[in-house]
């Protein structure tokens, strides 16, 4: 319990030091935001500081942060320091910078801020990387929503497409996506997504109080024998691909720029980017800490270690009956409060992309319509084929955590350009580039290297990555 004591401190003071520090690099101004300033009616309309937070932490939480924290914490209680210790140095400041930038550019979006800070071969890669990523996170969670609400609420356990309980939900899931990507933010999103955020943070909150009426069972830090997964995965770069939305997620910088045509000020940054990430963190913790003691009481059969029927187990466990209704209503709007913003913000970056104005309701239905199609032929062939569904997912977590390269590098432009300490960005975005770089090398999915050689590769590539951008985005900027 100590470990995990100490993770919370430090995710708390963290917050408190850093973030100031981070605020104070960034430099924020009086400024107008694009909100005041542009105001559309449609994606550019001020909410209040409050409802940003809300809606920011649910377009960030997904199942990623809870799914991520039950397979994490098979590492160990290493786990319990890496996710504050993550979050504090790269995942918030990842989202800072994300938001803070967009605001500062009259709410672009990430490809338009790589084609601005980092060149037209930059943005040329990553809108295709960005719109996969989005796409194929979309299909996952209207599949996941569709699965959890059907196992939970109605009993099933048949998740074919031969049976009808389980097309409807697909299809009343894939049409509440279209209308909360097709309507003004204020309409849908801005209603809902408050009361949403808190149940999220109430069936949380439910689960750690649980931890302290009915006791929980925490192994401790050992430093000598740090990792104890049981497949024997590398912390290396397997903890930082597995647990992603909890400690740094690239999909969040497509989120951030959402919200950053929302908020009134730009001193409500550090709160909303940097915070709700923070929140987002401390979610992961609570909720790998619940697996751990699950895992630890062999009350998760071996052929469920790791999958979302924990989720329900630790509910079960920590909850009482009468109350883990909200815990799983809060489960299932995770993933469609995230997959409906995704969609959004590929609707938004495709627009920006082929300059078409989004007051018109025409032009964002020529957006959505093909998107619609795509994501319905993604899950149609997930479902037909096996371990579709898991390939789709592997994929979604590498491109996720590759596109948080991009962001670090166009923040570390920026800070370099304002004489300011562009280190807190730069050396996350080296780090993650020899992360995906050795993921992706040795992993079944991509080359299937041996570890050693993927390492060896994977760190001479971070090097001539770095001396590349060195010489040619920063080192030209003098």
């Amino acid at each position: 319990m100590i470990t995990f004591l100490l993770g919370i401190l430090i995710l708390i003071v963290g917050y408190i030091l850093y973030s100031k520090y981070v605020e104070k690099q960034f430099g924020i101004t009086e400024n107008k935001t694009p909100a005041l300033r542009i105001n559309d009616g449609v994606d550019f309309v001020p909410l209040s500081n409050k409802k940003n937070m809300l809606i920011h932490l649910l377009n960030i939480a997904g199942l990623g942060p809870i799914l991520g924290a039950i397979q994490g914490i098979l590492f160990g209680p290493i786990a319990f320091i890496l996710i504050p210790l993550g979050c504090i140095f790269m995942g918030g400041v990842h989202d800072y910078f994300s938001g803070m930038l967009s605001v500062r550019n009259d709410g672009a979006q990430i490809t338009e801020l790589i084609k601005k800070y980092l060149g037209t071969i930059y943005y040329k890669l990553f809108i295709i990387i960005v719109s996969v990523m989005l796409l194929l996170l979309a299909s996952v969670f209207v599949y996941t929503a569709g699965d959890l609400t059907a196992e939970r609420f109605f009993k099933q356990t048949d998740f074919s497409l031969n049976n009808p309980i389980v097309i409807a939900l697909y299809s009343v899931i894939a049409l509440y996506y279209i209308c909360a990507t097709l309507f003004p933010i204020d309409k849908i999103i801005g209603r809902f997504y408050p009361l949403f955020g808190l149940l999220l943070l109430t069936g949380t909150g439910l689960v750690l109080l649980g931890f302290f009426i009915k006791g929980i069972h925490l192994q401790n830090i050992d430093f000598a024998n740090i990792n104890n997964h049981p497949l024997k995965h590398h912390l290396l770069p397997m903890f930082f691909m597995t647990v992603s939305c909890g400690l740094l997620s690239g999909f969040h910088s497509t989120q951030s720029t959402i919200i950053s045509r929302t908020i009134n000020s730009e001193k409500e940054g550090k709160k909303v980017f940097y915070g709700m990430m923070c929140i987002e963190s401390l979610i992961a913790m609570i909720w790998a800490a619940g697996a751990m003691h699950v895992y630890s009481l062999e009350l998760v059969p071996n052929s469920m270690v790791g999958s979302v029927n924990v989720i329900n187990t630790i509910a079960d466990v920590f909850v009482l009956p009468i109350l883990t209704f909200i815990v799983t209503v809060a489960v299932v709007v995770l993933p469609i409060t995230s997959g409906d913003t995704a969609l959004r913000g590929l609707r938004m970056i495709l627009a920006d992309a082929f300059n078409l104005n989004q007051t018109k309701i025409k032009n964002r239905l020529i957006i959505i319509i093909p998107i619609a199609i795509i994501i319905i032929s993604i899950i149609l062939w997930a479902k037909m084929n096996d371990g579709s569904f898991t390939l789709v997912w592997r994929y979604f977590n590498f491109v996720n955590q590759l596109i948080a390269i991009p962001t670090f590098l166009y923040a570390t432009v920026y800070l370099y350009n304002s004489k300011k300490n562009f280190f807190i960005t730069l050396i996350p975005g080296i780090f993650y580039f020899y992360i995906t770089s050795t993921f992706i090398l040795n992993s079944a999915i991509g080359f299937g290297l041996s570890y050693n050689n993927s390492q060896i590769l994977g760190i001479t590539l971070t090097i001539i990555f770095t001396l590349i951008f060195y010489f040619t985005k920063l080192k030209k900027e003098k």
